[in-house]
């Protein structure tokens, strides 16, 4: 009997460590904190991380607070984390250190894979302390080939040192049973290929070879996006042509439904993309070297009962023909369309939140952090600081909350007719 209790047990253990593991990662409320370096306080790939979580939707009412800090190293972070962080009470972490600890030199592994190796473990272990559910390690990223101190040869010593770095993220992320984000390996993949069809002059990695311009950091996005367990499903709209009748998924209200018109109000979006392709300041080229869109930006049409081969589709201003076997399979709207009825929206949400963490970067440099120095000076008014900190932590919350509501439903209209 006992035998047969604890093979019971077993099983049941199993089979929660499974069902937990299922779960998706990010949850409802979730409070989101993007801690790292000055590549993080450029507020560009918190920006993309903040778009994705707030329209994109993979769990309801998110929250996200930018924590970058330019020049810093895995043990500057470590310093300040109990008084710039963990007050705010995240439930989540990203970090993204190891450009700055790499020092800019080649890899020594008694001096920079030390101390990155030492602190990083730390602050892990601290978070994990003060009950963070999801912790997720970040690995640098690269230095861009040809721009990096302007020395393809100094990029070609400096990237092995950020790849020994990411080793040790890796190796202290599965140590601690956290996640590991390898932001390396997606940059590396995908300059070498911009480069080889844009030319050496395309920065990944930035004009200064270390901060990337939107480009490089929706790459790092797409790494932390991915690592926070989001499964890229923004909806399925399912149109019948011989019926007439169309259906959608959570986040997407099917209107009305005649001769293969299509009206809908979409409270989800799609992520989206613009500039020129070819210039490092946009997104629109860099997504054709690596799985954004596949992986993380799926909004699925699917038509059934065409009576023709092929099919016009007209989603917004922009018209595009398809067999029609493979709309009966179902297209990703995302990708075919990057001019669609979402950008203006999502543009307006994106300047929301480039306010809120605008706000951000003072609040915490140059308040937040200084507040026990300032409670050492003049500890009398020690309730005054503290006032302070909370009055900071509510014009947050406001801001934050302007960006959620600037998240309006949209209405639009996709007409599919013979070509």
């Amino acid at each position: 009997m006992k035998r047969r209790a604890a093979a019971i047990a077993l099983v049941v253990l199993a089979w929660a460590a499974a069902a937990l593991a299922a779960q998706p990662a990010l949850q409802h409320g979730d409070f989101v904190a993007v801690i790292g370096d000055s590549i993080t306080e450029q507020k560009q790939y918190s920006v993309f991380i903040q778009n994705y979580l707030l329209m994109c939707q993979p769990a309801p009412k998110l929250r996200t607070l930018q924590f970058g800090w330019g020049g810093e190293t895995s043990w500057g972070f470590r310093r300040r984390m109990a008084n710039d962080v963990l007050p705010f009470k995240p439930t989540v972490v990203t970090t993204c250190y190891g450009m700055n600890d790499g020092g800019y030199r080649p890899f020594d592994p008694n001096n920079q894979g030390k101390n990155y190796r030492t602190h990083t473990l730390a602050y892990v272990q601290g978070l994990k302390k003060a009950g963070v559910r999801l912790i997720v390690v970040g690995s640098p990223g690269v230095v861009d080939a040809d721009t990096f101190r302007r020395d393809p040869a100094a990029a070609k010593m400096y990237n092995p040192t950020l790849a020994k770095l990411r080793d040790i993220a890796k190796e202290v992320a599965t140590k601690e049973g956290v996640v590991f984000a390898n932001v390396f390996d997606p940059m590396m993949d995908v300059m070498t290929k911009a480069k080889a069809k844009y030319g050496n002059t395309y920065a990944v990695a930035g004009g200064d070879g270390v901060h990337p311009g939107p480009n490089g950091h929706l790459v790092m996005a797409y790494a932390f996006l991915k690592a926070l367990g989001c499964d890229g499903h923004i909806g399925t709209l399912t149109v019948d042509l011989a019926a007439g009748k169309a259906q959608a998924t959570e986040g997407h209200k099917v209107l009305a439904c005649t001769n293969g018109t299509l009206e809908l109000e979409s409270s989800r979006y799609p992520f989206c993309f613009f500039g020129d392709p070819k210039s490092s300041r946009a997104t629109s080229g860099i997504i054709e070297f690596f799985p954004f869109n596949d992986h993380l930006n799926r909004l699925t049409l699917v038509v059934k009962g065409a009576k023709a081969d092929t099919l016009k589709v007209t989603w917004g201003k922009a018209s595009k023909s398809f067999p029609a076997a493979d709309l009966a399979k179902g297209i990703n709207l995302a990708a075919e369309f990057l001019d669609n009825p979402f950008c203006t929206p999502f543009r307006k949400v994106e300047q929301a939140i480039r306010q809120q963490q605008n706000f951000e970067t003072p609040m915490i440099k140059d308040l937040i952090n200084k507040l026990p120095r300032f409670r050492q000076l003049v500890p009398e008014e020690t309730e005054a600081f503290d006032r302070i900190r909370a009055a900071l932590a509510r014009r947050d919350d406001e801001l934050a909350a302007k960006s959620a509501a600037a998240v309006v439903p949209v209405k639009h209209t996709i007409r599919i007719e013979a070509p």
